[in-house]
């Protein structure tokens, strides 16, 4: 039945033509942003898993920046630690060439002296940012001593403390909210070994002209006991700089998994968000098509009305 009231076929070309539009404005939308969820009406459930896991990837990232201080503290520690150990290598020679008889003690004295100042001067230097892994806040009265009789001994107990910090590692995610994971980085305490080596210089040419005053044998095993007890000095200070560089490793090791871990949390948001750009680029001219015979079809429709004058003609 025709009307001139109503045209159904016009409305009806017209909702087409109006979804095409839609359609294609939805198109071109995504290619102008490269996402095909934009907001929560686009897809409500990808659009909120995307927003968390952005949340979590930008976390990660920030706790991997503050690794590399982390890791930058332990580097210069490891360098200092590294330092002391090669100071700590030439204290060692200079008693040995001491025990071999070929130098003055007096000479060996003022060089263990000047390697003491320096083994001083890379604890204190070895710190950045405001952190410090090899010294030691507590003060250290006594030592390891080499009494005139070439025995070795503590004029008291001491103890060994080490610096350490717990940093975060990453985050953990579940029903009752978010939960840091930590590790703790050891540091170490190089002020105690390097008091004990300040001992050994200081009491270095009195314990051996007091010890040799008695015997020359009795000074041989005063430099004897005094190389036992440098030696033990130069495994703590190998020891320290190992422990450093493990501590280096564990935060290299744990930054790389952070940034795997990064990579896969934006991949899957890209996944969930990201538009196609060759299905939407075939879809945008498969639209543009539409669009126009959509338009011709209200057009023919719109016609129609008009064919119903040639009936009173």
């Amino acid at each position: 039945m025709s009307s001139i009231l109503t045209n159904n076929s016009a409305m009806n070309a017209l909702q087409t033509l109006r979804s095409v539009n839609n359609n294609l404005g939805e198109t071109q939308n995504r290619i102008s942003t490269g996402m095909k969820v934009n907001s929560a009406k686009d897809n409500a459930a990808y659009f909120a898993i995307s927003e968390t896991m952005k949340g979590d990837s930008g976390m990660t990232k920030a706790i991997n920046e503050s690794l590399t201080l982390t890791k930058n503290s332990l580097a210069t520690a490891h360098v200092g630690a590294e330092s002391f150990k090669d100071l700590a290598r030439q204290f060692s020679e200079r008693v040995a060439f001491a025990q071999g008889g070929d130098g003055s003690i007096d000479d060996v004295k003022d060089e263990l002296d000047e390697i003491v100042k320096q083994m001083n001067a890379s604890i204190k230097q070895a710190t950045f940012n405001g952190d410090d892994l090899i010294g030691s806040g507590n003060t250290v009265a006594t030592a390891t001593v080499v009494a005139a009789d070439g025995t070795i001994g503590t004029a008291a107990t001491t103890t060994e403390s080490s610096r350490s910090m717990s940093v975060v590692t990453g985050l953990t995610r579940s029903a009752t909210g978010i939960a840091a994971t930590t590790m703790t980085v050891d540091g170490v305490d190089l002020t105690r070994t390097y008091t004990d080596f300040a001992a050994i210089a200081t009491a270095f040419k009195t314990g051996f002209d007091t010890a040799a005053g008695t015997s020359e044998a009795a000074g041989q095993t005063y430099l004897a006991n005094t190389l036992t007890a440098v030696e033990g000095l130069l495994d703590e200070a190998i020891s320290s700089s190992t422990t450093l560089g493990v501590g280096m490793k564990s935060v290299e090791n744990q930054q790389e998994f952070l940034t795997k871990l990064t990579d896969n949390l934006d991949s899957g948001v890209g996944a969930m968000v990201d538009a196609n750009m060759e299905e939407e680029a075939a879809r945008l001219q498969a639209l543009q098509v539409q669009q126009q015979l959509a338009s011709q079809s209200l057009s023919i429709a719109n016609q129609a009305p008009q064919n119903i004058l040639s009936l009173f003609r």
